[in-house]
């Protein structure tokens, strides 16, 4: 396995225990943690914990059952990179609820979602006759 994707595999366990983690904390004394931690939490374990799964196994995985390399792995080293810093950036702002930052986060966040979409598109597209 890529270090990368076994990197992904690793932070996705990492968030997951974070999240729970600040919902913990977060029954235990709601004023403890500061900002919107709802949706601190949420995030956490929706970009964290479950889309770096999906990136960490689905850029395993997906080229090999396509028959073929992983279109580009600068792309995905890329998005490795943009993923995590969208989802610190965005955690930041619901600390501290600041919408600017919270865009931030999210814009990067989409930027790693739309590179992962390219190159598994581009590497599962179609080539050849229809078969």
């Amino acid at each position: 396995m890529h270090t990368r994707n076994r990197l992904f595999i690793t932070l996705s366990l990492a968030y997951a225990l974070l999240g729970g983690l600040i919902a913990i904390v977060w029954l235990i004394d709601p004023a403890a943690i500061p900002g919107d931690v709802a949706r601190l939490h949420g995030h956490i374990m929706l970009l964290g914990f479950i889309a770096m799964m999906i990136y960490g196994v689905g850029l395993h995985v997906l080229p090999r059952f396509s028959g073929r390399a992983l279109f580009s792995e600068r792309l995905a080293n890329w998005q490795l990179y943009v993923a995590n810093l969208g989802l610190w950036v965005m955690a930041a702002g619901w600390l501290g609820v600041h919408n600017s930052v919270i865009a931030l986060g999210g814009a990067l966040s989409w930027a790693a979602i739309a590179m992962f979409s390219t190159n598994i598109l581009m590497t599962v597209r179609h080539y050849g006759p229809k078969g």
